[in-house]
């Protein structure tokens, strides 16, 4: 447990490992304080991924493989007063490779997307309010959806990839949010104004029309495999 909190304090000193006995069970789920009040650690990873197969068993059903043959150790942890959830996952390689899940229950911190937030599909909401808010790698807060403060909005950025492509892009800026991001240019966003989903490239031509959960449950397992 100390090498794991060494690692962890690289990236947030102030990230702590909650022990059963110092839950405050007002700030997170009731489904999360049942799982951490678990002893056996086998218990805590079947109760987690039955939330998993519960509102995204069709959606993620790769991630979810993965997660059920690979993961070996579920902690809640705390930073900031915030509650999430750290995955402790093998890698292909014999490594293993922390993923970190927000609390659904945290506030919504993010003005833009907050007064758009029911125009989106019902499936991301789902994900954020039932599952996690992001789900990422926990060393860069990438390869994963990221939290809902961190929801890229595409107008507030300057993309000169747009003036390379010599043509008209398919999605407004002003109604494109990216919730997926891979950590070398690459986000899967959605144009709420007609909910087409795109593979977005910083440095690329994108990719329109694609079905937003197959391409994220291919790069979550891409990530969670290196």
């Amino acid at each position: 447990m100390r090498n794991k909190l060494e690692f962890l304090r690289k990236y947030d000193k102030k990230i702590q490992l909650v022990n059963n006995d110092e839950i405050n069970d007002k700030m997170i789920p009731s489904e999360w304080y049942k799982i951490f009040i678990e002893e056996d650690s086998q218990n805590r990873i079947r109760k987690v991924l039955s939330i998993w197969e519960k509102y995204f068993a069709v959606e993620l059903s790769n991630t979810i493989a993965y997660l059920t043959e690979n993961l070996v150790e579920v902690d809640l942890v705390k930073s900031m007063g915030k509650y999430s959830i750290l995955y402790s996952i093998k890698t292909l390689n014999g490594g293993i490779s922390f993923y970190q899940g927000g609390n659904p229950e945290e506030q919504f911190n993010n003005p833009k997307l907050e007064k758009v937030w029911s125009d989106f599909p019902n499936s991301i909401r789902r994900f954020y309010e039932k599952i996690h808010n992001g789900f990422y790698y926990y060393a860069s807060e990438s390869m994963g959806l990221v939290p809902i403060e961190s929801v890229t909005f595409f107008d507030d950025y300057e993309w000169g990839i747009i003036e390379d492509l010599g043509e008209p892009i398919q999605i407004d800026l002003k109604t494109t949010f990216g919730f997926f991001l891979s950590g070398a240019g690459g986000y899967v966003a959605i144009d709420y104004n007609n909910n087409i989903a795109t593979v977005w490239f910083s440095n690329d031509k994108p990719e329109y029309n694609v079905d937003f959960w197959s391409v994220v449950d291919e790069w979550i397992v891409f990530g969670l495999e290196d």
